[in-house]
């Protein structure tokens, strides 16, 4: 077995189901975002979340220039919104944000509206590793909206999950 060649490895992690969030960042013409499917949490006391950005995204360098950001967890109605801030169709910058309601949270960053869960958060730290830096933020707010279902990531598809009852089990 050999190590494998980027496009090996980036197939290969199209297997794990990855849940999908975007990260809002930037102000007005200035203004960006990305789909992440690495967020994770990193600590409760004091809420911290960790997710990989990519150093050649438009993001990276607005992440640094304002030291917050919005993160939105992506419900089942949401695909359109993770296909323009995944660049589908040819969305760049503040245009990716046309076509879905946002709400200014505390810091000044973009919430989707109707997320499962979003976080307002100010950046923590970014460690740059090869291609991408892990972004540590920090939970400045939190809103919730039941009952949103969930899109998820899967085998290079967007895909919907939505509550099931406990019967179904």
């Amino acid at each position: 077995m050999s190590e494998p060649t980027p496009k090996e490895f980036r197939d290969a992690m199209r297997a794990f189901v990855g849940t999908c969030s975007v990260i809002t960042v930037g102000d007005g013409a200035d203004a960006s975002g990305l789909v992440v499917t690495s967020a994770i949490s990193l600590s409760a006391e004091p809420p911290l979340l960790l997710a990989c950005v990519n150093r050649s995204s438009s993001s990276y360098p607005l992440l640094e220039k304002y030291g917050r950001f919005g993160w939105s967890s992506l419900g089942a109605t949401h695909r359109e919104v993770a296909e323009r801030f995944s660049g589908f169709g040819g969305a760049k910058g503040a245009a990716r944000y046309e076509g879905a309601a946002w709400e200014t949270a505390v810091t000044g960053a973009r919430l989707l509206a109707g997320a499962p869960t979003a976080f307002d958060c100010t950046v923590e730290e970014m460690i740059d590793r090869a291609t991408h830096s892990i972004l540590i933020g920090r939970v400045q707010a939190v809103r919730r909206c039941p009952d949103a279902g969930a899109l998820i990531y899967w085998d290079g598809v967007y895909r919907t999950l939505t509550a099931w009852s406990d019967n179904a089990l």
